[in-house]
């Protein structure tokens, strides 16, 4: 329930505001649902991972991944999609670590 949630706000979200918006809803997504702490870091990890990697194919295609070719060669990597792959886990550690705020704010306002 939590992967999805922020999942979906994030594919909302991400069209009109910037990419730091995810952290504040994988904050409070996990602070009001999430029941462990794993279940916080992974949930958000993985739901950033998917949006964006979502939303990147989604801007990259119409255009024929010309951009993503130009970054990745800028940033000496062998294709675009390694590219892809490294921003979407920097993505995903930085929405992780927020839920896991989240989850731990949560647990110390609930002792």
């Amino acid at each position: 329930m939590l992967f999805f949630i922020i999942l979906i706000l994030t594919l909302i979200a991400s069209c009109v505001l910037p990419w730091w918006a995810i952290v504040i809803i994988s904050f409070l997504s996990a602070f009001f649902i999430a029941k462990t702490s794993r279940h916080a870091f992974w949930s958000g990890s993985f739901a950033i991972f998917i949006a964006w990697i979502i939303m990147a194919l989604f801007k990259s295609v119409p255009n024929n991944y010309i951009l993503a070719k130009r970054v990745a060669d800028l940033f000496h990597l062998p294709h675009w999609i390694l590219l892809l792959i490294v921003t979407a886990i920097i993505g995903g550690l930085v929405a992780g670590m927020s839920a896991l705020s989240g989850y731990y704010l949560k647990k110390a306002f609930s002792k």
